[in-house]
C-alpha cells in the first residue's frame, strides 16, 4: 500500500468514552492513528491523546470527524457548600468533553 506523505501531526485530547468512536472513524478514512491513555485535568477523569498523521490536504476532514465523534456533556459535581457548618453536597454543573486539538507541522517522516 502506498501511503501519502505525512506533513501534519494532529494531537487530539479526548475523553476515554469518545476514544473508540473517534479512532474507528479516523481509521475508516485511512488516517494513521495512535493513542496514549492518560488521566488528569480538573476532574481527574480518564482521557486519551490521539496522534494522527496526515497529508496536508486531510486536516479539515480529520477535524470534522473529531467534531462528530467527541461531544461535550454536562456533568454534575458534588462539592461542599461554603459557609455551612456541615459539608452539604450541592451539585455543580461542569461542561466536559469535546476534543482539544493541536496541529503540528511535520518536517520529516520516515517508516523504518
Amino acid at each position: 500500500m502506498n501511503t501519502p506523505p505525512i506533513h501534519l501531526l494532529l494531537l487530539a485530547v479526548v475523553q476515554e468514552q469518545d476514544l473508540e468512536t473517534a479512532t474507528h472513524a479516523l481509521e475508516e478514512v485511512n488516517a494513521p492513528v495512535v493513542y496514549l491513555s492518560s488521566a488528569g485535568g480538573f476532574l481527574g477523569r480518564r482521557n486519551a491523546a490521539i496522534l494522527i498523521g496526515l497529508p496536508k490536504t486531510e486536516e479539515e476532514q480529520a477535524l470534522i470527524i473529531l467534531r462528530q465523534a467527541c461531544r461535550q456533556r454536562v456533568e454534575y459535581l458534588t462539592l461542599p457548600m461554603e459557609g455551612t457548618p456541615l459539608p452539604l453536597p450541592a451539585p455543580v454543573p461542569v461542561t466536559v468533553g469535546g476534543a482539544t486539538v493541536l496541529a503540528l507541522p511535520v518536517e520529516r517522516y520516515e517508516e523504518i
